[in-house]
């Protein structure tokens, strides 16, 4: 495995301009602005209800945003249909592994894979995969609904590889699991990015898993982004200690004190 990270353009592959996306009467983002670089591990954080979810479903077309725009690639795919962005190279791993239960681990893969043509490399692949995953080999007759939590995970993240897309949404992947899986699962997501080039944009309450994985992040409140900047930087400022990495200075955890705090410093 080779341990350097990929050449980070400062082109991005994804840039959002004020979108604004709501479920009936309810704002769920307000006016997000955010961009990925090609290369790069980007990665929003925000307490639950702020609006990470949303945001990657309005990437990747399942709500359509009532303002702004969404640029992949240089393309405009906003409210674009699904099915056209996947094949734009977009995969989306979404909250809750979300497997089909019915069908065999490799069913699952070859559906990712519902896009290509190259049979070819349909096979490499998916040996790929098992090599990062090799329990989804020696499950690959198994019906999906009968792995565990993490498994599954591992077989979503998989799934959305067989695409072989450039850019990859990742939606909670430590949802549900041990700190162990945790661990593992992001170690492999760190693996996709330095070994294919994948370029990720994660949202995850984790903040300290997710803040060492990834390059740049952005704090998003009520729908809002409130801060962005590097994640070496992001890891050191007071606020980020205090309510998402629960680190004070008079050593109470921050997060009791999360809804009191109204603005940032």
């Amino acid at each position: 495995m080779s341990s350097s990270a990929p050449a980070i353009s400062d082109a991005p592959v994804l840039r959002l301009l004020n979108v604004e996306s709501a479920y009936g009467p309810i704002k769920a983002i307000r006016g997000v602005s955010l961009q990925v670089r090609r290369g790069e591990i980007a990665t929003v954080l925000g307490s639950n209800g702020a609006g990470k979810t949303t945001i990657l479903k309005t990437i990747s077309g399942i709500i359509d945003p009532r303002k702004g725009s969404i640029e992949f690639k240089g393309n405009d795919i906003t409210a674009q249909d699904p099915t056209a962005i996947v094949q734009q190279g977009l995969s989306h791993v979404p909250e809750g592994r979300e497997v089909f239960p019915l069908l065999s681990v490799r069913e699952n893969l070859l559906m990712g894979a519902y896009t290509r043509k190259d049979r070819d490399g349909v096979a490499r692949d998916i040996e790929t995969v098992f090599a990062y995953f090799p329990i989804l080999r020696e499950r690959s007759a198994q019906d999906a609904g009968l792995l565990s939590g993490g498994q599954q995970q591992m077989l979503a993240i998989s799934r959305a590889l067989m695409a072989d897309p450039n850019l990859m949404l990742l939606d909670e992947p430590s949802l549900g699991l041990s700190p162990k899986l945790t661990k593992e699962i992001f170690e492999i997501v760190v693996r996709i990015n330095r070994e294919r080039g994948t370029t990720i944009l994660l949202v995850e309450q984790n903040a300290n898993m997710a803040l060492n994985a990834s390059d740049y992040g952005y704090v998003l409140e009520n729908g809002r982004i409130v801060m962005e900047d590097t994640c070496a930087h992001l890891r050191e400022k007071d606020d980020i200690k205090e309510f998402y990495l629960g680190l004070r200075d008079d050593g109470v955890r921050g997060e009791r004190r999360w809804k009191k705090k109204k603005t940032w410093r």
